[in-house]
């Protein structure tokens, strides 16, 4: 399915001024929040316990702040709705610290009186563990980080690799500062989509990048700026069908996935959408800045041609016994 056929080449680049100015915007905005209001890391990183209750009528929430208030355990937990008004989630920044006392029994004794309900859910995170998860966490994005820029540097150039780094920083910058805007609990599972946020925008940047490469190889114009142009024009069909697709699947996650994937589905629909954004107006307007030299590259083309060509005539040189 074609929804773009190669009739015509978009001018993309004369809109990457803006674009540039838009993506500064959001990025300082989202460092702007994230050092005024920081994240609000969940108990899987800040450590303490989550208890899950499901009642027969709506949660008569008032009712159960005035039963928790009389046992210490749950000074300061916070007792909010999930996904229906019958369910709640208890969160408290402590622990039992003891493996032998059960959470569940506690909560059940403290909530009696308050109806029917049932304990769906206890988690429990010590503070060293969600310290610790933490630290691995943060290393985890640094490290692929790293990875994707050796690989791009192998496969491409340097030029290419900081290109996609950039936009890869740009894109998570931009999906951090949504979710600090909107509240959510930083957990395992906004971990797991950042890391998903950075494969999906890489593979969509290395699908543009290859085309580039593919132009300035086999293409006789020398302006980076056409070339890159009739690039993202030619890739724009896939683009259009693998974004919107992607987008569709990851909202009805978002809709109707319930509270449990909630997280992960709206930093998804960030990604998706900022990704896609960046593959066409970062990553490649950075090729222009760096000065990518598309005669240049021609002509080390040309010299690892000619390198191959006497190497193989050395070879059956030697193969010959003529030296």
């Amino acid at each position: 399915m074609e929804f773009f056929k190669y009739t015509k080449t978009f001018n993309f680049m004369g809109k990457s001024k803006a674009a540039m100015v838009l993506s500064i915007v959001l990025v300082l905005a989202s460092f702007a929040l994230l050092m005024t209001k920081g994240l609000n890391y969940g108990v899987d990183f800040a450590g303490g316990t989550i208890v899950q209750v499901k009642y027969d009528t709506p949660a008569p929430i008032d009712d159960m702040r005035e039963k928790l208030k009389s046992n210490k355990l749950f000074d300061g937990a916070s007792i909010t709705e999930f996904g229906a008004v019958d369910e709640v989630v208890i969160r408290m920044k402590s622990t039992t610290g003891s493996v032998t006392v059960d959470i569940g029994d506690i909560t059940r004794a403290a909530l009696k009186g308050t109806g029917n309900f049932e304990i769906r859910r206890v988690d429990i995170v010590g503070p060293k563990v969600g310290s610790e998860l933490k630290e691995k966490g943060i290393m985890s994005l640094i490290l692929a980080i790293i990875g994707i820029l050796i690989y791009v540097a192998f496969r491409f150039e340097w030029r290419f690799a900081v290109a996609s780094i950039v936009a890869l920083i740009h894109d998570v910058s931009i999906a951090l500062g949504a979710i600090t805007l909107v509240g959510l609990d930083v957990n395992l599972d906004v971990l797991a989509a950042l890391l998903t946020i950075l494969g999906y925008s890489l593979n969509d940047t290395i699908i543009v990048f290859d085309r580039i490469r593919e132009s300035v190889t086999n293409s006789k114009k020398t302006d980076l700026t056409d070339i890159i142009n009739e690039s993202v024009t030619r890739t724009l069909a896939r683009t259009t069908l693998t974004s919107l697709t992607t987008f569709f699947v990851v909202f009805t996650l978002f809709m109707f996935g319930g509270e449990i994937i909630h997280s992960f589905a709206f930093t998804l629909l960030v990604g998706v959408v900022v990704g896609t954004y960046s593959s066409i107006f970062v990553a490649s307007p950075i090729l222009l800045l760096f000065g990518f030299d598309v005669k240049g590259y021609h002509v080390k083309l040309s010299n690892k041609v000619k390198r191959e060509v006497e190497k193989q005539r050395m070879r059956d040189q030697f193969e010959s016994g003529v030296m």
